[in-house]
C-alpha cells in the first residue's frame, strides 16, 4: 500500500487518519482531495516532462475497497466510481489500474498503446503504470506487461521471485524477494543502472530516474538528476519513497516527509506534512 505519490507536477500524502493531502499544480483538479476520508492508499498519474504534458489525476483506495479519483479525465482515467473489491491501485499517464482481491485487474483510460489490455491477467498482487505501458507481479513472483515496448520496457516475462514492481516513462524496475532489483527498458538516462543494489525494501520509478529504500533506512537513486531529484544520499530513516517526473518524496519512520527535485508550483512543499501513514508490508509471493 502506498502512502506517498508523486505526479507530473504534484505530490500526494496519506495521513494515518485516512485523510489525504496534496500540493503542487492543480490545474485539472488533481489536488482536490481535501474531502477524501477512509483512504488506505493513494496513487498519482505521472508523465515525462514535456511541453505538451502537465495535467494529471489522483486516485485513492478506500477501506471498503472502492476507489475515488480527482483531476484530469479526458480519457476516462477517473471513471472508477463503479469499481469494487479493489485491493491495490496504480496510476499512469491518462490511465488507472486496480487489482481485485481475486487477482484480476481492471483498467480505465487511454488504450492506444494497449496499455489497458489487462483483462486476461490473473493472480496479480501488484501493478504499476508507466507512461505507455502497464506491468504486474503475479502471486508466484513472475511478471506480466502490456503496452508500448519500444525500448524493451515490457520485456520482463522471464523475471522471477518478485515482490513489487514500478514503471517509469520508458523503463520498468522489479524488486526481488532477496532485496535485489532488476530493470528493463531505455538505459540512456541511467535509470536502469541498479544491478549492484542490495538489501532494498521498496523501489519507485520516476520518468527518468529510479529510487530505492535500503533496509538501513538509507536511499539510493540513479538516472536523470537535472533538477536534483536524485540528491537523496543524506536522507535517513526512510521507509517509503515516491518518484515523480522531476522530483522525489521520502517518508521518514516518524511520519514526516522530505522532498528533492524541481520545486516549481509547490510540488516539494511537504515540510509541514506530519503523521503520514507508513506503508503496510507486502507479503512476498509464494
Amino acid at each position: 500500500m502506498t502512502a506517498l505519490a508523486a505526479g507530473r507536477r504534484h505530490s500526494v500524502g496519506l495521513y494515518s487518519d485516512g485523510t489525504v493531502v496534496a500540493v503542487g499544480n492543480s490545474s485539472a483538479g488533481e489536488c482536490d482531495v481535501l474531502g477524501w476520508r477512509n483512504i488506505v492508499a493513494v496513487a498519482a498519474g505521472n508523465v515525462h516532462t514535456a511541453r505538451n504534458t502537465g495535467r494529471s489525476h489522483t486516485v485513492g483506495l478506500l477501506t471498503d475497497r472502492t476507489v475515488v479519483a480527482a483531476g484530469w479525465n479526458d480519457d476516462g482515467q477517473c471513471d472508477v466510481a463503479t469499481w469494487h473489491d479493489v485491493v491495490t491501485i496504480a496510476a499512469g499517464w491518462r490511465r488507472t489500474l486496480g487489482v481485485h482481491s481475486d487477482g484480476t485487474v481492471v483498467a480505465a483510460g487511454r488504450n492506444t498503446e494497449l496499455q489497458c489490455d489487462v483483462d486476461s491477467w490473473r493472480g496479480i498482487v501488484d501493478v504499476a503504470a508507466g507512461d505507455w505501458h502497464s506491468v504486474g507481479v503475479r502471486e508466484n513472483g513472475s511478471a506480466v506487461a502490456t503496452g508500448n515496448n519500444r525500448f524493451g520496457q515490457c520485456g520482463i516475462g522471464e523475471w522471477r521471485n518478485l515482490t513489487a514492481i514500478t514503471a517509469g516513462y520508458l523503463h520498468t524496475v522489479g524488486l526481488r524477494t532477496d532485496g535485489t532489483v532488476i530493470a528493463a527498458g531505455q538505459r540512456k538516462s541511467g535509470a536502469c543502472n541498479i544491478e549492484e543494489w542490495i538489501e532494498v525494501t521498496s523501489v519507485a520509478a520516476g520518468s527518468h530516474h529510479t529510487v530505492g529504500v535500503l533496509a538501513t533506512g538509507r536511499v539510493r537513486a540513479v538516472g536523470d538528476n537535472s533538477h536534483g531529484q536524485c540528491d537523496v544520499h543524506e536522507w535517513r530513516d526512510i521507509v517509503a519513497v515516491a518518484a515523480g517526473s522531476t522530483h522525489t518524496l521520502g517518508l521518514r519512520a516518524d511520519g514526516t516527509v522530505v522532498a528533492v527535485g524541481d520545486p516549481r508550483e509547490g510540488r516539494c512543499d511537504v515540510d509541514d506534512w506530519h503523521g503520514i501513514r507508513q506503508p503496510r508490508s507486502r507479503t512476498h509471493p509464494r
